[in-house]
């Protein structure tokens, strides 16, 4: 039901056919039997770096990051389900990605300037350019001794993305959306001012879809998705340059989007408190918000379905918005009934996920995070 007691009249944008339950099946499999080992493994080598960075505020971030953001870095490295075979150097690469920008997210957070914010997320550009030298992303940060965490982890994703067979295929794109993640500057200026920094980064910023709102444009852009479903194309040889425009026009903005408002939608109570910015805060109601959202959910999963393979694509996606719609927050009693139209708007795929991650996330104590 939505807001005020209305059915969504939504299809069923993700069935359980034949081909998609396989799909499933072997993506499980891999991603139990193999994926999740490979990002603890790929994280724990990095705490053991962040444990021995010298700034205490520095350190505390990079931790909590790492402590707090295990699923990010689990649906980083879900994206290796793209691919045919296991590609250990992809996995890597895809989960000190999502670690660099989970760690800039919350440094950026200690001193809430757009130089600083802008100067710091130049990593993520950097990052997946391998021409390019690091540079002094603590510039206008008043904490600079990190012990080389933040420029090893730019080094390392330049390294994989090297060793990637088709990088050179999607390159330039792949910096061109790593350049939106400086909306990220933004999004921790004061309120006073941020809604019309926003706007205004929003109108020189091509959509690829008309039918996109500023602030959902904005939220968009600041996700790290396109980045990630480019490098898991870039792993398979030979890859032509219209796979990669077609992958890139699933991707941004409606996926990016889901992903961020899902995010946004999940946390409200915790925005509400600590007064940082809330995209879905800039829908008018919450009949709206819900629809909107049901909405994108569906946008998204077509998209995905369009794509080659797009059965994991699909996945991608269900297991994107079981992943956030099973933390504990969307199923207080503000968010309980909005929840449950929102696991249906994604179809019988993300109905049939969401209770595993739902179970997940209490085994591993991941409820909040």
């Amino acid at each position: 039901m939505l807001a005020g007691g209305m059915s969504y009249p939504g299809r069923d944008p993700a069935p359980l056919t034949p081909a998609q339950i396989w799909s499933l099946l072997r993506a499980t499999t891999r991603e139990l039997v193999w994926g999740l080992h490979q990002t603890t493994s790929e994280m724990g080598s990095w705490r053991a770096r962040a444990e021995r960075i010298p700034s205490t505020a520095i350190r505390e971030d990079a931790l909590y990051a790492l402590d707090h953001k295990r699923t990010h870095a689990d649906g980083a490295a879900l994206f290796s389900i793209l691919t045919p075979r296991r590609d250990h150097n992809l996995v890597r690469l895809l989960v000190a990605y999502e670690m660099t920008l989970d760690f800039l997210d919350n440094v950026s957070e200690r001193h809430r300037t757009e130089p600083n914010g802008r100067e710091l997320h130049l990593a993520l550009i950097d990052a997946v350019d391998p021409g390019q030298a690091p540079r002094d992303y603590y510039r206008h940060h008043p904490f600079k001794d990190d012990g080389g965490y933040l420029r090893g982890l730019v080094e390392s994703c330049q390294r994989r993305c090297r060793a990637l067979p088709s990088f050179d295929q999607v390159r330039l794109l792949t910096v061109e959306e790593a350049v939106k993640t400086q909306v990220l500057a933004l999004n921790h200026l004061p309120a006073a001012t941020r809604d019309a920094a926003l706007r205004q980064w929003a109108e020189t910023e091509r959509a690829g879809d008309t039918d996109v709102a500023w602030f959902e444009r904005c939220g968009a852009a600041s996700a790290s998705l396109v980045v990630l479903a480019l490098l898991a194309l870039a792993s398979q040889p030979r890859v032509r340059p219209e796979e990669v425009e077609r992958t890139h026009t699933a991707y941004w903005p409606w996926i990016s989007l889901v992903a961020v408002m899902l995010d946004s939608y999940v946390d409200q109570a915790e925005d509400d408190r600590s007064g940082d910015h809330s995209y879905v805060g800039h829908y008018p109601t919450r009949e709206r918000r819900v629809r909107r959202l049901a909405e994108s959910i569906e946008h998204a999963t077509g998209r995905a379905q369009s794509l080659p393979h797009g059965s994991r694509h699909a996945i991608i996606v269900a297991a994107m918005v079981a992943m956030y719609l099973s933390k504990d927050s969307a199923h207080d009693l503000r968010l309980a009934a909005d929840t449950k139209t929102l696991i249906r708007a994604g179809g019988s795929l993300t109905r049939l996920l969401f209770p595993v991650l739902r179970l997940w996330r209490i085994a591993y104590s991941h409820r909040g995070a």
